[in-house]
């Protein structure tokens, strides 16, 4: 179902993932053989997810009834690693009836 919720859940895993191969991955190459190429590739989707991660969070951020705290936890997750994959799992999934 299309959803902001959704969505941001996607672009949460994708902005995740492309911080961690920008970190672990472009970076140590960039420095181990001077070749930028990789930071420079994955630098711009990163960047752009980065800002869409944050303007859907805002746009979500009622709908989750999300408190300041809360909602301060999942912007600062998009800056640790592993952050955002944490938000997802631990804060978007759907409560289970049980």
């Amino acid at each position: 179902m299309f959803s902001f919720l959704n969505i941001f859940r996607i672009v949460a895993f994708l902005e995740g993932l492309s911080y961690i191969l920008l970190l672990f991955i472009a970076t140590p190459i960039k420095y181990m053989t001077g070749n930028p190429e990789y930071v420079k590739l994955l630098g711009m989707p990163h960047g752009m997810l980065f800002i869409l991660y944050i303007v859907l969070a805002f746009l979500i951020k009622r709908d989750m009834k999300w408190t300041n705290n809360t909602f301060l936890f999942v912007l600062l997750a998009s800056i640790i690693p592993f952050g955002t994959f944490y938000v997802e799992r631990k804060l978007l999934k759907p409560a289970t009836n049980g």
